[in-house]
């Protein structure tokens, strides 16, 4: 697909200097150092951090850099994206190559980094409608084996030991999400978050594991060889950290509970008929990449999952109001924030709650 054709136009707002970005390179960068042009189109994604198509000399090139505006403590942190894509270049799992990352506001505004542009195959859609039913199920193998790949890094000898905190990780992030959800209120507050947040409080799971987690792992932020059922780059490193890897597989398993909403899912769709493997089929075959027998506790996984997407979609809805939301389809993201809610708490329903 040409960049050409999942890009538009800078929308306002969002403009940079090119001038002084392409002067910058220039300067840092020994591969452009005798750069004669550079333009610049934006990806229609991104509703975090604006993402742009940088064309240096006619080569392809893509830029990610926080957004305008004020911004949550924490949040939009693109040199951690720019880090965990280079580390992991090093050790070969799928990533665009990173190219330099620039923390100097003075530029063009914010922080941002520039990584290689990957030329292949996005999936928006989880049912894969524009492949033939007898390709779907590689796609989902594809990306089976991708993230059980992720989850077996040796993040320590991958220079990523100090990544984030090893262990407890569930009660940080509930901290963190249900934090950033009570601390933004013009957002408003919704009844099943709320009980949804004490519930999963309440039922974390026993034992503890860490490896390196993406924690936005969706077809969606997957870049597929153009012929093979092959995953060539993983994008949207932004929620990375070292975590739990049974919430990673959570967050991804989300797609088969989910009806079409804001984003689509799989929920009451003919798996059979698509060609698409069963729930249960797929989280065999992570068991059987990461050496489980099974996963306990599996409803609770997607339900922490749901209420960290809702806190997502809270936060857009937030920018949003705020002015500074980065993707043309925010208003569409703010809208289900409440059933996304409704959807963790069935989940948590479902564990007995």
């Amino acid at each position: 697909m040409s960049v050409e054709a999942v890009t538009t136009p800078v929308r306002p707002g969002f403009e940079m200097d090119e001038a002084a970005l392409l002067a910058w390179l220039r300067s840092a960068v020994d591969e452009f150092a005798d750069a004669k042009s550079l333009s610049v189109r934006q990806f229609r994604g991104g509703q975090s951090n604006p993402t742009y198509a940088i064309t240096i000399d006619g080569v392809h090139y893509v830029l990610r850099k926080k957004p305008p505006g004020v911004l949550l403590s924490g949040a939009h942190a693109v040199e951690r994206e720019y880090r965990v894509i280079a580390a992991l270049g090093r050790v070969g799992f799928p990533v665009a190559r990173a190219v330099v990352l620039c923390e100097d506001t003075t530029i063009i505004g914010t922080a941002f980094y520039l990584m290689a542009h990957v030329e292949g195959r996005v999936f928006w859609d989880p049912s894969l409608p524009e492949l033939p039913r007898e390709d779907r199920a590689g796609i989902y193998d594809a990306m089976n084996a991708t993230l059980a790949q992720l989850h077996r890094v040796d993040h320590v000898a991958a220079g990523l030991g100090d990544f984030g905190k090893a262990g407890n990780y569930f009660t940080r992030q509930l901290i963190r999400w249900g934090g950033q959800y009570r601390d933004d209120p013009a957002a408003g507050r919704i009844e099943d978050m709320d009980r949804l947040f004490d519930w999963l409080q309440a039922n974390i799971p026993p034992g503890d594991e860490v490896s390196l987690v993406h924690g936005d792992f969706r077809c969606d932020n997957m870049i597929f060889h153009p012929t093979e059922p092959r995953v060539i780059a993983v994008l949207d490193w932004e929620l990375s950290t070292l975590g739990h890897p049974l919430a990673d597989f959570g967050y991804h398993l989300m797609t088969y509970r989910m009806p079409d909403s804001a984003l689509p899912g799989l929920r009451g769709r003919d798996l059979v008929a698509l060609g698409l493997p069963a729930e249960e089929d797929y989280v065999a075959a992570y068991c059987r990449r990461t050496g489980r027998e099974s996963i306990p506790h599996l409803d609770f996984y997607v339900a922490f999952n749901l209420f960290r997407f809702a806190a997502i979609f809270h936060g857009i809805r937030g920018r949003l109001l705020r002015g500074t939301a980065a993707s043309e389809r925010a208003k569409e993201f703010a809208r289900h924030v409440e059933g996304v809610a409704a959807l963790g708490w069935e989940q948590a329903v479902r564990a007995g709650a």
